[in-house]
């Protein structure tokens, strides 16, 4: 089997999750993210959407930036539970074999992708 190629990321999104005790949290952090770094930040979902089992924001950035701000979201998360994962346009793959967990690891709904690239 061929190993895949980092050359094939073109992008990674990082899913910031929180609830109602929080969401503070979850507020400062975004704040922080959109002060320092050059970052594409989603909507917030005050409920479960797509394969995410928590409330979340999505934070889009490319490629060049992960050195920087991942190390800094290390450090700086407040004790939330982040998902990253790349974009390779084998979104399967992207949100379990090439994930990457912040804290807590959560159970996706894995179904709920494989039936949208069973579309495709």
């Amino acid at each position: 089997m061929s190993q895949a190629q980092p050359d094939t990321i073109n992008g990674y999104h990082a899913h910031i999750y929180f609830d109602e005790t929080s969401e503070k949290d979850a507020r400062a952090v975004r704040e922080d993210i959109d002060a320092k770094f050059d970052t594409e930040l989603g909507r917030w979902h005050h409920k479960p959407v797509g394969p995410h089992p928590r409330w979340m924001y999505q934070v889009a950035f490319n490629p060049s930036v992960f050195a920087e701000f991942i190390p800094w979201l290390a450090l700086n998360r407040r004790g939330l539970t982040v998902f990253i994962h790349p974009e390779t346009g084998d979104s399967v793959a992207d949100h379990t074999d090439h994930a990457i967990w912040m804290g807590e690891i959560l159970e996706l709904d894995v179904e709920f992708l494989r039936k949208i690239a069973d579309k495709t």
